[in-house]
């Protein structure tokens, strides 16, 4: 019963996902290539060998694949590698549909499309998400308190919701930094909900001194106190509000995701934090027990981080093929096929060894390392 509920809990979730994001990544240079009239011959779900599939009147060959790990779209007349004289001579009609023999920038559209899907359709589900449900803001719940802090004085404790403060009611958390900060040293009588005991504590936000926009300083109030994660309102909004916030969130998305790579390499954070697949999984599986609005939100952030992460320019991935069409513009031809072998090659390499160091780090933080350490120990 333990593996049918970890499969259902974990599994089932994370390929759910993930085959969404798949097919949206595949479907994005599919629909680039068909506009540019290049045949695809193969559009795979998995890699690995087929459980079933169809063909469609174009010649597409659509399947389901044994590892459902990724995919891929095959097109007509991709690079091999193998030398153009060994090559069977292309006749005017197959030539008119190779993916080689389109233009620098059809070529590259197709390429770029992949990654653009998956940020559209982070764009699209966010958008959608904040249109039907508003959008989501902490509550005046308490998540944590800080040491020597105004609340920790006063007997704030983690958990205690924010009722009302001098009498004012407060719902969400940025109604309590509204009131507090214009508050500073001022004593303040909070009423606090404490499981279902109401309660009334009194404390005085400490002044703290801030620089703001233009320079110009001035005094405001803390509190000490964090937002509870697990309580979350939500604001409705409309239509073109909704896309507002959608481009405004994909866009924030991107630039954590950025941020957080970077303080990874200049050694601010370190490297464990990357996760593969397993830690995908478990995450998939929390945030499916949360509810469809978290794993929306998930599935669009990790929408972004696929689409992004394909970007980088590391041969294999569209990134790398893209800063190859880049040179192809600057040089007025491709590069030779040799190196475009060993960048691929390399790439491959890396790759692989970025996915055998994330898995590590998945293993280490579900503590399998540790689990079988102990059956041998």
């Amino acid at each position: 019963m333990d593996v049918l509920n970890f499969l259902w809990d974990w599994i089932v979730p994370f390929l759910i996902v993930l085959t969404i994001l798949v097919f949206v990544h595949e479907l994005g240079h599919y629909w680039v290539a068909r506009r540019n009239n290049v045949r695809v011959e193969v559009f795979s779900i998995g890699f690995g060998p087929e459980i079933f599939g169809w063909t469609d009147r174009h010649d597409t060959r659509w399947k389901i694949s044994a590892v459902p790990l990724g995919g891929y779209v095959k097109m007509f007349g991709e690079h091999d590698f193998e030398d153009e004289e060994e090559q069977t001579p292309m006749t005017p009609e197959e030539t008119a549909v190779s993916f080689h023999h389109k233009r620098l920038g059809q070529r590259a559209a197709i390429v770029a499309a992949g990654p653009a899907a998956n940020f559209l359709f982070a764009f699209v589900l966010l958008a959608g998400l904040f249109y039907a449900v508003g959008i989501p803001e902490p509550l005046a719940g308490i998540g944590t308190v800080k040491e020597d802090s105004a609340a920790a004085e006063a007997g704030f404790e983690p958990g205690d919701k924010i009722v009302r403060i001098q009498g004012e009611p407060i719902e969400s958390f940025e109604d309590l930094r509204l009131f507090v900060r214009d508050r500073a040293g001022q004593e303040l009588e909070f009423e606090i909900r404490r499981g279902d005991d109401d309660i009334f504590l009194k404390a005085t936000p400490k002044p703290v001194t801030v620089e703001e926009d233009g320079g110009v300083e001035r005094q405001i109030g803390l509190l000490g106190v964090t937002p509870d994660p697990s309580l979350i309102g939500y604001e409705p909004i409309g239509p073109f509000a909704a896309m507002g916030a959608a481009v405004e969130r994909t866009f924030g998305l991107t630039t954590q995701i950025l941020s957080a790579l970077g303080e990874i390499i200049t050694g601010t954070r370190t490297a464990e934090e990357l996760g593969g697949p397993l830690r995908i999984a478990q995450i998939s599986g929390e945030v499916a027990q949360g509810g469809m609005v978290n794993l929306i939100f998930f599935m669009a952030a990790l929408s972004v981080n696929l689409g992004l992460i394909n970007l980088f320019p590391i041969p294999m991935l569209d990134g790398g093929h893209l800063a190859f069409y880049a040179a192809e513009a600057v040089r007025g031809k491709p590069l030779g096929r040799r190196f475009q072998e060993y960048g691929f090659r390399f790439g491959l390499a890396l790759v692989l060894m970025l996915m055998v160091f994330a898995t590590w780090n998945d293993l280490v933080s579900l503590k399998v390392v540790d689990f079988f350490r102990q059956l041998v120990s």
